[in-house]
């Protein structure tokens, strides 16, 4: 199985909460995909036609080796004209409201 497949099969219960929000067009009538590749990347939440990439960072992202990591990749991804949004795992699901009002307003 390859990898985005994978994570799709695994999600995390804030990527699950929000991808209740986001399949569907749902949110703004825009079409996201979940794990999806672009590049050499796997991206949480992608929504092609905003070129827009939303990502959700648990605990481990605050450690500096991930933290580096999740830096080159926004940069590749930006450099490629793709805007990166992240957002605490937390704050998915203490404050999915916000959330999806931050993304609506990205996708403006």
């Amino acid at each position: 199985m390859n990898r985005a497949k994978q994570l799709r099969k695994n999600m995390t219960v804030a990527e699950r909460a929000l991808w209740r929000h986001l399949r569907s067009r749902q949110l703004a009538g825009y079409k996201f995909r979940r794990q999806q590749p672009i590049g050499r990347f796997i991206v949480d939440f992608a929504c092609l036609e905003k070129r827009l990439v939303i990502e959700l960072d648990g605990g481990q992202h605050a450690e500096p080796e991930q933290a580096a990591n999740d830096a080159e990749r926004s940069e590749w991804l930006h450099k490629n004209g793709i805007r990166v949004i992240r957002f605490w795992n937390h704050d998915v699901l203490n404050n999915l409201d916000a959330i999806k009002e931050a993304i609506t307003h990205a996708l403006g």
